[in-house]
Order: C-alpha cells, then structure tokens, then sequence
C-alpha cells in the first residue's frame, strides 16, 4: 500500500481481478528435410513460399522439402519452421547396416580467433592470410584469399573487430565457397599470415538434378537436444504445433535409409511431440504399396501406437516445376496446411476431413471403399478421389488404441487447450495461497472455457454439461499448501466427428383410413 504525507488528491491504479485467458495458436507447422540452399540445422520461421524459395532455393529433384512447403502455404498454411538437414557431416568410409553410409563429422581449420568450413559440396578449397593494403594497416586489419586450387577466387579485406563492417564473419556470408565462424573467447588480433586448406565438404541437393544428394542416417534426423540439430533444434520453439518429415521418404527411396531406418525416424518424431505434449507428428506411409500391404506395413512392421500421431495415405500426385511434369509425393506438406486452413475457417475443434486438398492433381492409388474399410479402423487417413467434389482428406483418426484419444480433433483440442491455459495463468506463480486465488482461478478459467463451448468447441446444451472447473479447499487441503501447490482440476466434453452418418429408411403403409371405414 503506498504511503501518503501530504494532504492532496492522489489517483491509483488498481489491478483489475479478472485476467483473461487468450487462446494460442494452432497452426504452426515444423517440416525437417533437405534443401538447396540456406543454414543447417537451424529452425528458421517463413510465412510464405517466396521467402522460403529466398531462403532455402526452390524446387530439387530428389527431393520433397520445397513440395511439402508449397503444399502447406497453397492449402492455407500461415508459418513454419524449416530445418535443413546436412552440413557438417561426410562420407566415412565404412558401410552401415542400412547399405548407405554413416555421417562423420568434419573439423573446421583454425584460423586465430576463427574457424573455416567448406560449403556443402565444395571441395579443393584454401584460406590464405595476408597483411592488409596500405601503409601502417590497424592491427585488427588482413586480407584473406580464398583459393579453388591455384586460382584466387574470393577476396576478403576483413577485420577481427565485430562492431566494423569489414568484420570477417559477416563479410564470409556472401561466400560460395567457405562458412567463417567465430570462436568463444576469441581475440580480436589479426591472425598470422599462413596458408590451410579447408577440408573438403559433402555433396549438396543440386538443382539441376546432375549432383548427388548427401547419404545420411537416422542420427541426423533425430539429432540431438544439446546441438540443438535434428529434432533436437524444435523443443526450443512452443509455438509448433505439428511436425512433418517429408524426405525421409526420399531417402527411403534412394536406399540411403532401409525399412528399419524409417521406423527409427518415425518413431524419433513420434517420441518428440509426446514429449513436447503439445504438437503431432504427420506422417506418410512409404511410397508404392496397396492397401493391403499398407495394412500390413501399419499392424506388423511399423505397429505405431500414439496419440501424439497419424498416418495419411497414399501419396498425391502435383505439378513439379524442377522435371516440367506431374510427379508424386509424400502428403504430410499438403495435409498440414489442410489442418490450418481447417483451424482458421471452423476452429481447431473440428475434424480436419472431408476438406479438398489444393494442388493435388490425383493420388498415387485411388482407393475404394472397400479398401478403405481395411485402413481407417487401424487409423491410417485415407485420402480420396471423388467424381466432381476433388481429391479430399476422408479420415480424422490418430495412431492410438485408446478410444478417448481415437480423433485428431480432439487430441489437438486439448493441446489448445493445456496450452492457452498454461500461458494465460503464469500469473498466479507466488501469488498467496488463499480462497481469493483459488476463486480468480475459476473465474477467469471459467470464462474461458465458456467462450469455447459458445464457438462449439465442447459437447453440451449448457455451459455446466460442457465442461467443469474446481479449485477449492477440497482440492487444496493444508499439507498441499504448505508444499506450495495449487491444483485446479479441469473437465471438458469434447466434441467429437459425425464419422459415420446413418440415415435408417423404412417402407410402411397408412391403413389407417381402411380401418376407420
């Protein structure tokens, strides 16, 4: 309370007891895969496919990252997050157990206070240092020359200094051959005049199709948590709220990754966004197989059981500017934004299905009805091609065997709301403990959740059967406020798809005229 001396008017601001809960986004995808260009390993945010053909290169063949990014943005995707596999890794010289070849990780050279690496793809690269023109150069001044055997090709008149233009790092992005990184603790001298060679670096996605696409194994997919590679590179970031891999396939393809190795990713995914608990894995089922083979691939070699998952199939067939013809590819780019579309028309309460997928010029199969009768009771998604209504989504299950968690609606449902209801009440962290918190609490989760019932969200016909919020001295007895917790138990009713609409139909007579006569 303030302190008041002096007799006068005085005007406080109080803070209002209600604080809204806002809800989170929905639609923030994560695509990993490979790309012509752009920083490895680094989740990097794009809002459209220009910036991402600016950022990342357009169109590979070989390759499913720039379609899967089409497809998201074309169908009403709004951000992702793209990771670009590759980099620091080689060709070692042993063959692994999938036939392709393990990555090695390269050691850039040492240059002062700097380290050097070749670009993917470049090869026979030198650094040499020189002192810097003119007459009494500053001591943080030199000239490196980077040479393609024994030509010069890049000049650099650089700095050791961050805060100058000439600042090699930031000279080094404009590079074709090398990547300059600086070191932790390094001094801002000019490096002494010496000649390395830079080692060489794995091949690179080429665009024209003439170069070979770099091998790698289910380690760089998964990556790892401290390099913040692979996966490992998302759980920094809160707002995705899905995530796809749709060149794993093509690796799968060229024989860089067995049946084995695929399982691996997935399941690496998979295991992501459990624990995560707040996103879910698209995936796509491998390419050229029926639905009985399908069937058996779910139940017998992938077995999947998650509700943090699903499965879409069969593949859809798109335009590809890279070869000047239709081809086909993996459907998870295409389904995500799909899920978007669907989160920003009807909201993330309703089932992203019967929902026409734009850009896709047929399927890899088209099923039938039968076919499908084998497929979506083990929650594989069927895609669909109906006479004048398009190719569209006919499925909204997810990977689990539990019942309650059996529709993708309503398992992203409640990772919206988990969510909104974790950011929207940080505010109570070491407030006091007291009935006056424990009734804020229910009023404002109260009132949030009473907003999501009226935009159809919950099941019921009054706010009370939808849904219910306790927090009271029965769930907070003294042993567990002196252990400084609050617990508020919440309970909601979904609502859940119409997926299967009957309409019973009887012939009958009226005879009631003959009866009265």
């Amino acid at each position: 309370m303030p302190t008041y001396l002096t007799p006068g008017v005085y005007v406080e601001e109080v803070q209002s007891g209600a604080r809204p809960i806002e809800g989170v986004g929905t639609a923030v995808a994560a695509f990993v895969g490979f790309a012509e260009k752009g920083p490895f390993h680094a989740p990097t945010l794009v809002t459209s496919w220009d910036q991402y053909s600016q950022v990342f290169g357009g169109f590979t063949e070989g390759t499913y990252l720039a379609h899967a990014l089409y497809g998201y943005f074309s169908n009403g995707g709004g951000a992702a997050y793209v990771v670009r596999l590759g980099g620091a890794a080689e060709v070692a010289s042993g063959p692994s157990v999938n036939g392709g070849r393990q990555p090695k990780a390269i050691q850039p050279v040492e240059l002062g206070g700097f380290l050097i690496a070749a670009k993917p793809g470049v090869t026979g690269v030198s650094v040499e240092v020189a002192d810097a023109e003119g007459e009494n150069p500053p001591e943080d001044r030199f000239k490196l020359l980077v040479r393609r055997g024994d030509q010069v090709v890049e000049t650099y008149e650089a700095s050791t200094r961050k805060n100058v233009k000439g600042y090699l790092v930031t000279q080094a992005r404009a590079s074709k051959l090398i990547e300059v990184t600086e070191q932790q603790d390094a001094a801002q001298t000019r490096p002494a005049a010496q000649t390395l060679a830079v080692p060489d670096a794995p091949a690179a996605p080429a665009a024209n199709g003439s170069g070979e696409l770099a091998r790698i194994g289910p380690a760089e997919y998964v990556g790892d948590a401290a390099a913040r590679t692979g996966f490992g590179g998302l759980e920094t970031i809160d707002e995705i709220t899905m995530v796809a891999v749709p060149d794993l396939m093509g690796a799968y393809q060229r024989g860089d990754i067995d049946a084995e190795g695929v399982r691996t990713v997935q399941l690496a995914v998979i295991s992501h966004c459990e624990q995560m608990s707040d996103r879910v894995a698209v995936l796509d089922a491998p390419p050229g197989l029926n639905a009985q083979q399908v069937r058996t691939w779910r139940n017998d070699e992938a077995g999947y059981d998650s509700r943090y998952a699903t499965l879409y199939y069969p593949w859809v067939r798109v335009f590809d500017p890279a070869v000047g013809r239709n081809t086909t590819v993996p459907p998870s780019g295409h389904i995500a934004g799909v899920w978007a579309r669907s989160d920003a028309e009807r909201g993330v309460h309703k089932a992203p299905a019967n929902e026409v997928i734009r850009g896709a010029v047929d399927l890899e199969l088209r099923l039938s009805k039968g076919e499908q009768d084998l497929l979506n009771p083990i929650g594989v998604n069927c895609i669909r091609a109906f006479p004048g209504r398009g190719v569209r989504i006919w499925g909204a299950r997810t990977l689990s065997s539990d019942p309650a968690w059996r529709y993708l609606n309503v398992r992203r449902l409640f990772n919206y709301l988990e969510e909104s209801i974790l950011l929207g009440t940080q505010w109570v962290v070491f407030e006091p403990n007291d009935d006056r918190l424990w009734s804020s609490i229910r009023r404002n989760v109260t009132a949030f959740l009473t907003e999501e019932w009226r935009r159809g969200a919950l099941f019921g016909r009054t706010a009370d059967e939808a849904f219910y919020v306790k927090c009271d001295r029965d769930n907070n007895p003294q042993e567990s406020i002196d252990q400084g917790r609050v617990v508020c138990e919440i309970g909601v009713s979904p609502v859940k798809p119409a997926e299967f609409v009957v309409f019973r139909l009887a012939q009958f007579s009226d005879t009631t005229s003959l009866i009265d006569e």
